[in-house]
């Protein structure tokens, strides 16, 4: 078992520019403690009144996210963590667990006055190591921000995806079954004596159906009485599979009176099967309709992700669309403003000029915002963009209606780890990102908030 005396914590290199009675003190002042495998040294929320000085096996800390813990980083010895010199640090922000047997210093933060009297020499290399610690905590949550962002959009972008694709797969499977059952229908059409000028005459009327009916969207009632009318004519002309008939032609709004133009251009013969073929005709064609509307979907989809990614562009400032990008961001979080049924009003000036800006990070800031502000609204908010021009500079205003920003956290909402959010569902360094990208960008952002109305007004210069 190690001896912890001064020559052991000065070959530590923490303290190894530290005088050997300078030590002697820390080791008289402070206790040393042993923890076993799992044991805590503290937890989230715990009082932060100790330093605490790794001399001799593991620690892991992690860091409370939705309710659930995930490793951050290790200590091993020589390591310090706990409250220090001049730190502002309340509470414990996360938990430090021992890996197997561990020996730690422990040192109470009432002795840190008379530590700047015994040793400044320690308390310069402590305050040294907290603003490393400072900087390294701070870009290690940045970045872990960012994957909780990316995650976020990767699930919204993957439910967009589902519904499309999943349409796809159906309408494909429909196509399949009515391609199937083409022969049969084309067996009997091929025994019918139809002269060519009926041909064309039905041809007519098949393309004036489809053309009509491809946008038809009635109303539930209107649809229910056309479908009653269509199943008493196909009744009374002693149509098979009135009720299936009924329901195709009433999705194309087709009615009485296109039917009977078909009746008369056959003179009564062959109604059935021309009928059969009429609506299987328009059947294909929603379902290829169908199919062109989930790829057109997917399609927009992948061109936002290209566009919010800045996939093959440069890394430097560019000339950029603002519309482009708040709307491709909006594609990107459009799952978010459905499950609140959030409406969204967009008012950009017609001669809205391109912004100098690094597109990636010009894209972070409106998901960051817009986020929040979704996150503060209720079932159907609303969300207001709008954007313009004015000498030498583009103005942008996002506005949410949401339940504001008290006035007593106002003054504190870009500073790093500061958050409103329960405990897990934020790391506090959205807006604190925000305002890094405003101040790299040369631009100014300024806040109001009420109850109800949350602005967020950001100024761009175009040189």
């Amino acid at each position: 078992m190690a001896v912890f005396d001064p020559a052991y914590l000065k070959s530590l290199p923490v303290f190894s520019e530290i005088p050997a009675e300078h030590l002697q003190w820390l080791l008289q002042t402070s206790e040393i403690i042993t923890l076993q495998a799992g044991e805590l040294l503290f937890d989230t929320g715990q009082s932060a009144d100790y330093m605490y000085v790794l001399l001799g096996g593991q620690l892991n800390l992690s860091l409370e996210q939705s309710g659930q813990y995930s490793f951050f980083s290790s200590l091993k010895q020589g390591d310090v963590t706990g409250y220090l010199p001049f730190s502002r640090l309340k509470v414990a922000g996360g938990r430090a667990v021992a890996q197997d047997h561990a020996s730690v210093l422990r040192l109470h933060k009432r002795h840190f006055g008379e530590m700047e009297q015994v040793s400044p020499e320690m308390v310069q290399k402590l305050v040294a190591l907290m603003t490393d610690r400072v900087r390294e905590f701070t870009r290690t949550e940045q970045q872990h921000e960012k994957l909780i962002a990316l995650g976020k959009l990767s699930a919204g972008l993957a439910h967009e995806l589902n519904n499309p694709a999943a349409a796809i797969v159906r309408s494909a499977s429909e196509l399949r079954r009515m391609h199937h059952a083409v022969p049969d229908k084309f067996k009997r059409i091929m025994t019918m004596q139809l002269t060519p000028e009926q041909v064309d005459e039905l041809n007519a009327v098949l393309f004036s159906l489809m053309e009509d009916g491809r946008d038809n969207n009635l109303p539930l009632m209107e649809r229910a009485s056309l479908e009653d009318e269509l199943i008493d004519w196909l009744d009374q002309k002693d149509v098979e599979e009135t009720y299936s008939l009924a329901g195709i032609f009433a999705g194309w709004n087709v009615t009485v009176d296109s039917l009977e133009k078909v009746s008369v251009i056959l003179g009564g013969k062959y109604l059935p099967e021309i009928l059969d073929w009429i609506a299987n005709s328009l059947e294909t064609e929603r379902v290829i309709c169908n199919i062109q509307s989930a790829t057109r979907r997917i399609s927009e989809l992948v061109s936002a992700v290209k566009t919010y990614s800045h996939m093959d562009q440069g890394q430097g400032k560019e000339k950029t669309s603002v519309r482009d990008g708040i709307g491709s961001t909006l594609t990107i979080l459009n799952h978010k403003l459905k499950e609140k049924d959030i409406r969204v009003e967009r008012n950009y000036d017609a001669g809205l000029p391109l912004v100098p800006a690094f597109v990636g990070e010009l894209n972070q800031l409106w998901t960051n915002i817009i986020d929040n502000a979704v996150d503060a609204m209720s079932e159907k908010g609303t969300l207001r963009i709008d954007a313009w021009p004015e000498p030498g500079k583009v103005i942008v205003r996002i506005a949410d209606d949401g339940h504001g920003i008290p006035k007593d956290v106002l003054p504190h909402i870009y500073e790093p780890f500061f958050s409103t959010k329960q405990v897990g569902k934020g790391t506090g360094l959205g807006l604190d990102i925000v305002h890094k990208i405003v101040m790299h960008h040369g631009a100014s952002i300024k806040v109001s908030s009420e109850p109800g109305n949350t602005v967020f007004q950001i100024c761009f210069p175009l040189d």
